[in-house]
């Protein structure tokens, strides 16, 4: 790309574009109080405070809010539920199609707040009022590996691109078209993110734009995909808030300040993204084909080891694979043997004489896990207390509690996976480990094994949830003496 046209790019990225016009009038719902406006702002928070509840607009996605095996979740509906309860107040959630609904709804008076993955924007700005950023991501280009495959900026006019309509990529490619005159586009309110990358996979289009953040969870689900180059420096992602809601911004900003501190949004951010820093492409393309061909063979085995477990028995599938990649005959240099790789001594304590007999092997490792698990302090919770436990499976509890010692040393959270994760590969260094009990460890082989364990983990849990849910469902049925259906 000419410099003279990356320095307009730059300008335009920084400049604000007109206002869009949102398509069709908005019409409050009936019972529904207006929130926002100049004139009553200033009392939102009153508002808030006195209804008694925290009305939140999200988007039902992987990044924002769903539904996982043990209810709500997501890092959008974690940071409101947590300033619900800041405000003593119940959260309420309702869930819209797209970024354009939010504000639709916003500008209608039916939230008091936006929590959807949403970019602070010049344009946006316009429109509403926004908490503080609590994570910066970048518009990637995404495109199908192998397929048509922009180079540069300039390549962008010579694929079909389908990207969201009304969202902040549709803004951005505006502004870049200022520059490059022939780029167009084709846009969809029918889709979500997720599936028009699909979308890109299966060669529907050639390339979408997405945020950063989303790509790096799919490309984990779709590894055929590919991120060329940007289209944007850094961006914010922020709450928003109806225009006028002053002393609700206020609030937001200070309780903010507050997790930042407490490092709760930095945990919440490893819980949500901390598996996807470490893509590589060949072994997870590897990995799906082998969910394939060759975990169906031991499922009944791991789902049998669960039983007896805290460990769902994807976890423990993908363990195993991290361990041996499903051999259980794999052998190391070191002498751990089998599936999951036991130890001879480990296997004695366990009462394994055969560290190559399939179901003991996955019963011993799903035993030693829950061990690592157990011994491990009260103060430390799920999901730490899981990711922890792994790396004490691959490093020894040992170095574990040396780990946490460097943590209390650094006045950091020793109860918290995010600060072990910083702490282990310390280990490695003398003047770390001189004084520590246990001394030198590789500190970073277990960040990296809990790492791709919850990459594998993540697959497995996207494409069996579906069919455990109809497994679990049909069961109930047949207790219940009811015939099992499908749309249950």
């Amino acid at each position: 790309m000419g410099r003279t046209l990356w320095r307009a790019l730059q300008w335009l990225g920084d400049t604000a574009l007109p206002p869009l016009l949102l398509p069709g009038a908005a019409v409050v719902l009936a019972g529904c109080d207006l929130v926002g406006g100049e004139e009553r702002g200033a009392s939102t928070l009153e508002r808030i405070r006195e209804s008694g509840e925290l009305r939140v607009l999200t988007r039902n996605s992987p990044t924002t809010y769903y539904y996982g095996r043990d209810g709500e979740t997501g890092l959008e509906y974690d940071l409101a539920r947590r300033f619900a309860e800041e405000l003593g107040v119940d959260l309420r959630i309702r869930v819209v199609e797209d970024i354009s609904s939010v504000f639709e709804a916003m500008e209608a008076g039916e939230g008091h707040l936006g929590a959807a993955g949403i970019t602070r924007t010049p344009e946006r700005r316009e429109r509403f009022d926004f908490g503080p950023a609590y994570q910066q991501v970048r518009q990637q280009v995404v495109c199908k590996r192998g397929g048509e495959v922009p180079k540069d900026w300039e390549d962008l006019p010579d694929v079909d691109l389908l990207v969201l309509a009304g969202t902040s990529y549709v803004e951005r490619l505006r502004q870049i078209r200022q520059v490059i005159h022939d780029l167009d586009w084709r846009t969809t309110d029918e889709l979500s993110v997720e599936q028009v990358l699909l979308k890109i996979r299966k060669g529907e289009a050639d390339c979408t734009v997405a945020d950063s953040n989303i790509v790096a969870l799919n490309q984990r689900y779709y590894p055929e995909l590919v991120v060329p180059f940007a289209i944007s420096e850094e961006q914010e992602l922020a709450w928003a808030l109806p225009r006028g809601s002053e002393e609700l911004r206020q609030r937001l900003e200070e309780w903010f300040a507050e997790l930042e501190e407490e490092g709760v949004v930095s945990a919440l951010r490893e819980r949500y993204y901390g598996h996807v820093r470490l893509f590589d492409y060949v072994d997870i393309a590897i990995f799906q084909r082998r969910v394939t061909d060759r975990l169906p063979q031991f499922l009944d085995l791991f789902r049998e080891a669960s039983k007896s477990y805290p460990f769902s028995w994807r976890l423990l599938a993908a363990q195993a694979y991290q361990e041996s990649h499903w051999r259980p005959d794999a052998r190391s240099p070191t002498g751990v043997r089998g599936m999951m790789m036991l130890t001879r001594r480990t296997a004695v304590a366990l009462g394994i004489g055969n560290r190559l007999d399939l179901e003991d092997s996955i019963r011993g490792g799903a035993e030693y896990l829950n061990k690592m698990y157990q011994r491990l302090p009260d103060s430390i919770e799920e999901p730490d207390r899981t990711w922890i436990a792994l790396a004490a499976y691959n490093v020894g509890m040992g170095h574990i509690r040396d780990a946490r010692r460097l943590a209390e040393r650094f006045d950091r959270d020793p109860d918290s996976w995010s600060t072990l994760k910083e702490m282990l590969p310390l280990l490695s260094q003398e003047k770390y480990y001189r004084d520590l009990p246990y001394g030198y460890a590789r500190g970073l082989e277990p960040v990296h094994y809990v790492q791709r364990i919850r990459q594998y983990h993540a697959i497995l849990a996207k494409q069996f949830d579906g069919e455990d849910r109809m497994a679990r469902t049909e069961g109930e049925n047949a207790a219940e003496g009811e015939e099992p259906t499908a749309d249950r």
